[in-house]
């Protein structure tokens, strides 16, 4: 295993290294001056010019991106442009809010998509497999954003069971955290549950069509114990790289999904980077969810190598 890990580390790396040359130049593609936006719309030239300067603005692009790079090695992502404050500080107080709703969503991903793969491969009669498929079509059909606003309108304002919008740590408070939490996180886990759902169907009935299994209810071992026991550890490993994949699009889609539920995270303090052309704070969040992306993919190789030992040999 220690092996197989020095030959993903270094991959994982130059990954990183790419990334933050990419998240760099593309934001000063981006039309938009943050001195411009700084200075207001009644500003001459002069102001802008020395508001540039102050920022570091007018150097060269590279150099630019060499400073960047340096202190980013050292740990300091720098002052914010508009938001105020140091960029680390703003990204730690939105972080761990984040990591909760993604956390709450992975919760019910992986209990959605149990439930929709093992309805879907092994239930009985038409209706439930059709039900389960229907489910799962329209889970990824609608996007985040509708799903948020149905979500609001049947639980908050018909049936008034839950909150619309707004945050309270679970860790405070649990039984209203819980009540703060679910909303959000069922809308972020309804795509990815659907996703890992349909992996683990088509998982479960490759292996449901083996020979082992034949042979199994041949000598009257009961379907539940040939399903939890033998074709689902079969199916598990390729959901597990489904799975792993769905981490980093919950922490992508929470952008969204914060944005509808008032819930102050990354992704609202992406919204209001992205909005005064906050360059530090930008970068710093587009290079962190990148880094999150390999590290998910680096963790998922990890477990599919200890569930598959094939994979550690090639």
């Amino acid at each position: 295993m220690r092996s197989y890990l020095l030959k993903r580390v270094p991959s994982a790396l130059l990954v990183l290294a790419l990334a933050s040359f990419v998240v760099f130049v593309i934001l000063r593609l981006i039309p938009g001056d943050p001195a411009s936006t700084l200075a207001g719309p009644d500003a001459g030239p002069a102001a802008v010019g020395a508001i540039r300067a102050r920022l570091g603005l007018d150097r060269p692009l590279s150099a630019q991106y060499v400073t960047w790079l340096g202190e980013l090695v050292r740990g300091d992502l720098g002052p914010s442009y508009a938001i105020g404050g140091e960029v680390g500080e703003l990204i730690g107080q939105g972080l761990g809010r984040t990591v909760e709703l993604a956390v709450g969503a992975l919760v019910l991903t992986v209990a959605l998509g149990l439930a929709l793969g093992v309805l879907g491969a092994t239930g009985r009669g038409r209706g439930v497999r059709a039900g389960a498929r229907a489910v799962a079509t329209a889970a990824l059909a609608v996007p985040p954003f509708v799903t948020g606003i149905v979500l609001v309108l049947v639980f908050a304002v018909a049936l008034r069971l839950l909150p619309a919008g707004g945050y309270q740590s679970v860790l405070d408070a649990p039984d209203i955290g819980l009540q703060y939490l679910l909303l959000p996180a069922l809308c972020l886990a309804l795509p990815s549950g659907a996703v890992l759902g349909r992996s683990l169907q088509d998982g479960l009935e490759r292996a449901l069509a083996e020979d082992y299994v034949r042979t199994a209810t041949a000598v009257g071992v009961t379907r539940r114990r040939i399903i939890w026991r033998h074709a689902l550890p079969n199916a598990l490993p390729s959901s597990v790289t489904v799975l792993g994949m769905q981490i980093g699009q919950l922490l992508s889609g929470a952008v969204v999904v914060e944005a509808v539920f008032a819930w102050p995270g990354l992704g609202m303090l992406a919204e209001q980077g992205v909005v005064r052309r906050d360059y530090p704070v930008v970068q710093a969040l587009l290079l962190l969810l990148v880094a999150v992306f390999v590290a998910v993919q680096l963790l998922t190789d990890i477990v599919y190598a200890w569930l598959d030992p094939r994979i550690r040999w090639e």
